[in-house]
């Protein structure tokens, strides 16, 4: 944590609340995608942190994937070409190669490569998740993997599965909502207004080409239909998780979504997670929360947005009823500063971060810190979402120790529902992307240490 002294400044409003007011149709200016100042990168920071666990898993990542540098990895996810030739010969291919990457000894981390020739990586036949060296390994960790053992099997599918979705052959079920928005309170009720739809959706996708050519090309048994249809369905929340978590946000936070002009909604330290595969379509379901809205631009900001993102190049008005998606890549503060601060774009009504990650890494605490101060200071509404209940503690001390004006925090109903497996430490308990929330709304939160605990223990 900086000390107050290193505190960056920022110019603050003469009321840290401005009253909500009607304003004329604006016109928004379209996002440039350039890099402002360089800043941490939270996806390097992650594809190095695999080393801490497993040495040398990097590097085996990078070779089955033909590639010889972080950099150059990221090169390829930001749509440029490779000098090493990335590539796959076919589908078999991609996918041996993708499951190459997993074979480490869960237990005592050995690689491919530290084997001797008597050794071979063997997967759990329960999970097909994880490996071992030998029976001796597997035993060692059967107390520790059978916690997770069922749950890993889910990754396992999930992870063929997703395959679907980046081919475009899984198109999600779309279009207006047929019941109140006030109704729509989770995942459940979201399915049941869904169902008709949905069912079709996903009947189509378990008899189409697609899905015979998966798993044929995986070599694997092909699963049930209703384990199938399950994955599909962790794979819809885990798209939608974000959008209808925006829509979570302005709703608790009581967001005028009808004011003239249309609403903005800041993504801050958005990265390829948010991204990189995103469509346009994708937030459509945010629309759908809202009928009757005057438009709703959400603009991506963060050092990893993926270079081919921006989605939106016009400057026209929002129009009532549609979503608007651009981006900028830089830090937020320094966008703050060089497109809010001059006019250029409008102030959000909303700003939300998913899994900023600042309780992990003191120099992402140093990078969030101003952001974190500026929205603090201008009071502009604000939610974060984070993978787990200790994430969502040590998140709120920090914020505490902010002075933050925290007015909720819990359960996230539109968390993710596909498990996320530590890539690195295969047995660790999954979790799940935004399944906790806080919100926060100015200064002076009056919550000491103790009385946070208390709270936390008592509201999850």
């Amino acid at each position: 944590m900086a000390p107050r002294s290193r505190r960056r400044r920022h110019k603050k409003s003469p009321s840290s609340v401005a009253p909500v007011v009607e304003t004329p149709p604006t016109v928004v200016a379209p996002v440039p995608l350039i890099l402002t100042k360089p800043g941490p990168s939270i996806d390097k920071l992650g594809f190095s942190s695999l080393e801490d666990n497993v040495p040398g898993l990097s590097q085996l990542i990078l070779q089955k994937l033909n590639m010889k540098s972080y950099e150059e990895y990221k090169l390829v996810l930001d749509g440029g070409t490779p000098v090493s030739g990335f590539g796959y010969r076919c589908l078999e291919e991609m996918f041996q190669k993708m499951e190459d990457t997993f074979r480490f000894c869960a237990y005592c981390k050995a690689l491919p490569r530290g084997l001797s020739d008597s050794k071979v990586l063997r997967h759990c036949k329960r999970c097909r998740n994880v490996y071992y060296c030998g029976p001796e390994c597997q035993k060692s960790d059967w107390p520790t993997h059978r916690k997770v053992c069922q749950e890993l099997r889910l990754v396992a599918v999930d992870r063929l599965m997703e395959w679907l979705l980046v081919t475009g052959d899984f198109v999600l079920p779309s279009g207006p909502w047929s019941w109140l928005t006030e109704v729509v309170q989770g995942w459940d009720t979201w399915f049941s207004m869904r169902r008709l739809q949905l069912d079709d959706t996903m009947d189509a996708v378990l008899d189409s080409q697609a899905m015979t050519t998966l798993w044929a090309s995986v070599r694997r048994p092909r699963p049930d239909p209703d384990v199938l249809k399950g994955s599909l369905k962790r794979l819809l929340t885990d798209v939608l998780s974000r959008p209808l978590t925006l829509g979570f946000g302005l709703r608790a936070l009581g967001i005028n979504v009808g004011k003239v002009g249309g609403s903005t909604v800041h993504v801050v330290g958005a990265s390829h997670a948010e991204t990189f595969l995103t469509r346009p379509g994708d937030y459509d379901e945010l629309g759908y929360m809202f009928p009757g809205h005057l438009g709703l631009h959400v603009i991506m900001v963060g050092v990893d947005v993926a270079a081919g993102f921006s989605q939106s190049t016009s400057a026209s008005l929002l129009e009532p009823g549609t979503v608007q998606l651009s981006s900028h890549r830089g830090l937020y503060h320094d966008f703050w500063e060089e497109q809010i601060e001059t006019g250029q774009i409008a102030h959000p009504d909303l700003v939300v971060a998913f899994h900023p990650g600042f309780h992990a890494s003191p120099d992402l605490m140093e990078a969030w810190l101003p952001t974190l101060l500026l929205l603090r200071d201008y009071g502009i509404p604000t939610m974060i979402t984070v993978y787990s209940h200790q994430e969502l503690a040590a998140s709120l001390q920090i914020l505490v120790d902010l002075d933050t004006h925290i007015t909720a925090y819990g359960a996230n109903p539109f968390a993710s529902l596909k498990p996320e497996q530590v890539y690195s430490n295969p047995n660790k308990q999954p979790v799940y992307c935004s399944a906790y929330y806080i919100m926060f709304l100015g200064s002076s939160c009056q919550l000491d240490k103790r009385q946070l605990e208390e709270k936390v223990n008592d509201r999850v």
